[in-house]
């Protein structure tokens, strides 16, 4: 897909803490299970297959090892609630001192459907934060941050880049040195190995370090207003103590801090102003910036709906996002629910355009 086309990289992150936030709202597991669905479908309609295996299968392997983990857990070392029991398993007493832990005992159906109801939970926000790998690059997003997050960003990137680098390095090593009939396992062969990874991080660290300059990484204007740089540090500040009051308003109750909402509200657009004129003073240049079009702005926003309308499901009918299995009983799923699941969707319609005809004819004449 054309650059100018797809969605912006901050506008899948968006979309993906949209739908991590809806999985968080409800512990319905048919809900749960129709979000992984939705993100599954997004990412297998839209992800770049040219750049490797897709981040995605890894996220959705920890996925299956978190919810695995958390119905053992559940067996060996789970509250024993009354219920179905499946089997009864030998336990260990415990003293006093450990009231509620239990090692052993009988197994029920209920509480076996509460762990996987939980780690589905989590299984889920992990599959989001997947598609969002798989959709965009986090290099992309961490290059749109804020210039007073330049050097933040630059850092975290080479750290993203190392490991990758790192383990390309070590496999292209091995090869070489089976080519050559030496061993690649044992002491020796980690000696080997060893050495040569260790010298091409060094010349790429230098490289990296070269180009950086040579691209005017964290270079400063000239001329830099006092003033503004008072005033951004101020706003900052400022946002941030709105903020934490306006927070612990909320949690605490209206009846403590009057209008706490609005006081979490100004402090929020406090701080961004701060951040973004604090920003300025960092001189960046880009060779073709991505746009952040109507196409991102319609698959962030399709995130965002999927939460929003999860919460106003919960408020109208709380029974349609929340399941218990005490006593036990079939999940409800109501329209408004479905909907939210639906609206999910949305990008897959927004962000597939069909190549055009004369690009595919010219790779045809090309090819042949």
């Amino acid at each position: 897909m054309n650059r100018e086309h797809r969605p912006h990289a901050v506008a899948w992150w968006l979309w993906s803490a949209g739908l991590a936030i809806a999985a968080l709202r409800t512990s319905n597991p048919l809900l749960l299970l129709l979000l992984a669905g939705v993100i599954c479908v997004v990412t297998l309609a839209l992800a770049d297959r040219t750049g490797g295996p897709s981040p995605l299968g890894t996220f959705a392997r920890v996925a299956a090892i978190i919810i695995v983990l958390r119905v053992v857990l559940q067996v060996i070392f789970g509250q024993r609630v009354p219920g179905h029991v499946l089997v009864s398993l030998p336990s260990l007493p415990m003293p006093s001192w450990a009231e509620g832990v239990s090692i052993g005992g009988p197994v029920t159906v209920e509480g076996l459907l509460s762990a996987l109801s939980g780690g589905l939970r989590l299984a889920v926000v992990l599959l989001a934060f997947g598609a969002a790998n798989s959709l965009a690059s986090p290099r992309e997003v961490l290059r749109s941050l804020p210039g007073v997050l330049h050097e933040i960003a630059v850092a975290v990137t080479v750290a993203l880049c190392f490991a990758p680098e790192v383990l390309a390095s070590v496999r292209r090593v091995r090869q070489a040195r089976m080519l050559r009939g030496r061993p690649t396992t044992g002491i020796a062969g980690m000696r080997g190995i060893a050495v040569p990874v260790l010298e091409d991080a060094l010349e790429r660290s230098v490289q990296l370090a070269a180009s950086m300059g040579a691209r005017g990484f964290g270079r400063r204007p000239v001329v830099r207003s006092r003033a503004r740089d008072r005033g951004a540090v101020a706003l900052a500040i400022v946002g941030s103590l709105l903020v934490l009051a306006g927070g612990y308003g909320i949690l605490a109750g209206s009846d403590v801090i009057p209008g706490a909402a609005w006081l979490a509200v100004l402090g929020v657009v406090a701080a961004a102003g701060g951040v973004l004129l604090s920003g300025r003073r960092a001189v960046r240049t880009r060779y073709r910036p991505a746009p952040f079009g109507w196409r991102s702005t319609v698959c962030a926003l399709s995130g965002w709906a999927t939460a929003a309308l999860m919460a106003v499901a919960g408020i109208l009918d709380p029974a349609s996002v929340t399941w218990s299995p005490w006593p036990l009983s079939w999940p409800a799923v109501t329209p408004l629910a479905l909907l939210a699941i639906v609206v999910g969707l949305v990008p897959i319609p927004v962000a597939l355009r069909p190549s055009p005809r004369g690009s595919t004819r010219a790779l045809v004449e090309v090819g042949a």
